[in-house]
């Protein structure tokens, strides 16, 4: 299991400092645009090794296939011999995407344009890769769905499996500097979005304080919910584990502040036939940073050590 480096001695310290100070040497993406049903696009990060075998990165709220916790997970996998996709998010790639909604938690049919793009390049092999809302995302893709038979495992990390209670942790006041982060981040992208698309009324944005008080003012309106509890119990990935069929590994952090007690589903996943559920004691919210001559974070080696096995 995991063990912090001494440097590291709180949750805290855990997840800013990768966020913050990390740097990833990579080879340079090449940048794919593809289109969706809907008339909107995706942006997809590809590092070819001319393998077969792919992995499919998903990364968190307001992140981008440039963090410093993708390039290394994609890193680790081109190491390991297989070829990267890192995706971004609609309105995540630095240019607003076409529609009227963006993404959310549970947007399981983006990345199924994705996987069928993938799949139509010839790969055989695909893994999952998740980060924080990218690894809810993931495991509600998993189980409300039979994927495509090319899907052949998941690992993913710092998950929010149950949102409402998720949102209510990570707005306590001893979070106050990452909710405040994000909910400047994300009134900053609905304001820009707005500026071309008037029928988004941002009259109240002022008033929004919170994350949930943003999500029941934008998040779910927008994208068919009836309220922030409605897309929080909608798209909450615990509703889903139950019926994955896929090799799937969840890491969560004892320590992580962003997670609710819900997000920690030993007793429900104990004798699941393909998910297995691992909470190291440290970790912090995506961090798992180690000092080492390979570059490489924990999370990256546990990540390839199973894709590889499986």
């Amino acid at each position: 299991m995991y063990t912090p480096p001494i440097l590291l001695f709180n949750a805290h310290a855990e997840t800013i400092y990768p966020s913050l100070f990390r740097t990833v040497t990579l080879a340079p993406y090449q940048r794919e645009r593809i289109p969706t049903p809907d008339q909107d696009f995706l942006d997809l990060d590809w590092i070819s090794n001319g393998s077969t075998k792919l992995v499919i990165i998903s990364h968190g709220l307001e992140g981008n296939s440039h963090r410093a916790y993708i390039k290394g997970m994609a890193a680790a996998a081109c190491r390991s011999g297989f070829d990267v996709l890192a995706w971004n998010y609609r309105g995540c790639s630095e240019e607003m995407n076409r529609q009227l909604r963006f993404y959310h938690s549970g947007a399981t049919d983006d990345l199924q344009v994705v996987v069928t793009h993938a799949i139509r390049k010839g790969y055989t092999e695909i893994s999952l890769v998740g980060f924080s809302l990218g690894g809810n995302l993931t495991l509600k893709y998993l189980g409300e769905q039979k994927p495509p038979s090319q899907i052949a495992q998941a690992v993913v990390f710092s998950v929010p499996m149950e949102l409402h209670s998720s949102c209510l942790q990570i707005s306590k006041p001893t979070n106050w500097i990452y909710s405040n982060r994000f909910l400047r981040s994300l009134k900053k992208k609905v304001k820009a979005k707005s500026e071309v698309m008037p029928e988004l009324d941002i009259s109240g944005l002022h008033n929004v304080s919170t994350l949930i008080e943003f999500d029941d003012h934008f998040t779910a309106p927008i994208h068919g919910f009836n309220n922030a509890l409605d897309y929080y119990q909608q798209c909450s990935s615990i509703r889903f584990v139950n019926a994955i069929t896929t090799k799937t590994l969840i890491v969560n952090a004892q320590n992580d502040p962003f997670l609710s007690a819900e997000c920690y589903p030993e007793v429900q996943l104990k004798n699941h036939a393909y998910v297995t559920f691992e909470s190291p004691r440290h970790g912090g919210h995506v961090g798992f940073s180690q000092f080492n001559k390979n570059g490489l974070y924990w999370s990256e080696e546990r990540a390839m050590n199973f894709l590889t096995q499986h």
